[in-house]
């Protein structure tokens, strides 16, 4: 079954990416990491698609990062730790088309993965950022990073210590710069497919090139920050028990809205 709907606009040069698993929470499953990277790597090649919109199917959730359920293959040496939601982003599968994100609903974890390589972010009011590593004895590390080269240092450190007890709503991300458009409730998609529109109409190769360069002004953090995340982790995280242990035991728990 298809985790993703990839609609193409050829009048206009859009096309909209939705994560198309409802039922989880457009969680990331290994289904949809491989058909998020061929569809990168497939919008690389055709030219008719000049800006792209990545969101997510149903009211409740934009992603809530990688599936709980998912079975991810390790191997053997501790040098060779693999994260699957590295590649699903459309920088790392060096699509340099602009992406915009038309967030509604709870956004955290792994989605990160998706925000932190999209050019910038629409969300509606019922928006919600949130990482919850640390309340299931996880290390924020990737997730950290990314998030860290688009809000100010204080309000991601707080979301991503904070975890599941704390939620940014879209009011705040917008007053911080991580939103840069907010919408009323379901209106995020419209607004993002317009500002691609616009892009669209431009001149391809100057919209890419400055796509690049806007790029090229974080990787040499985005790199630093990398090579810490997997030492990090390894030493942090808590055993796969454990953290089964307090996600289901913190899961239904309160929390404040900021």
């Amino acid at each position: 079954m298809k985790t993703l709907d990839v609609s193409a606009d050829k009048s206009t040069g859009v096309t909209v990416v939705t994560l198309d698993r409802p039922q989880r929470l457009n969680a990331i499953d290994l289904t949809m990491h491989d058909e998020l990277r061929a569809t990168w790597r497939e919008l690389r090649f055709d030219d008719t698609v000049r800006a792209v919109v990545l969101t997510g199917a149903g009211e409740r959730a934009f992603s809530t990062g990688l599936d709980r359920d998912a079975v991810v293959p390790q191997p053997g040496s501790p040098y060779m730790a693999d994260d699957p939601l590295l590649r699903v982003g459309p920088k790392s599968n060096d699509l340099w088309k602009p992406v915009i994100a038309a967030v509604r609903g709870m956004a955290c974890g792994g989605a990160f993965y998706l925000l932190g390589e999209s050019d910038f972010l629409v969300a509606d009011t019922t928006a919600a950022f949130f990482d919850p590593h640390t309340s299931y004895g996880m290390v924020s590390a990737y997730e950290s990073v990314l998030m860290a080269q688009r809000m100010p240092y204080g309000e991601v450190a707080r979301m991503m210590l904070m975890g599941t007890a704390e939620r940014l709503c879209a009011q705040r991300a917008h007053d911080i710069g991580l939103v840069s458009e907010l919408t009323e409730p379901g209106a995020a998609l419209a607004a993002a497919t317009e500002c691609a529109t616009v892009i669209a109409g431009y001149p391809p190769e100057g919209v890419q090139g400055t796509v690049r360069a806007l790029w090229a002004a974080k990787e040499a953090a985005l790199a630093a920050g990398f090579a810490q995340a997997p030492h990090l982790v390894a030493l942090g995280n808590l055993p796969a028990e454990r953290q089964t242990e307090l996600f289901h035991g913190r899961r239904a728990g309160a929390f404040r809205v900021r």
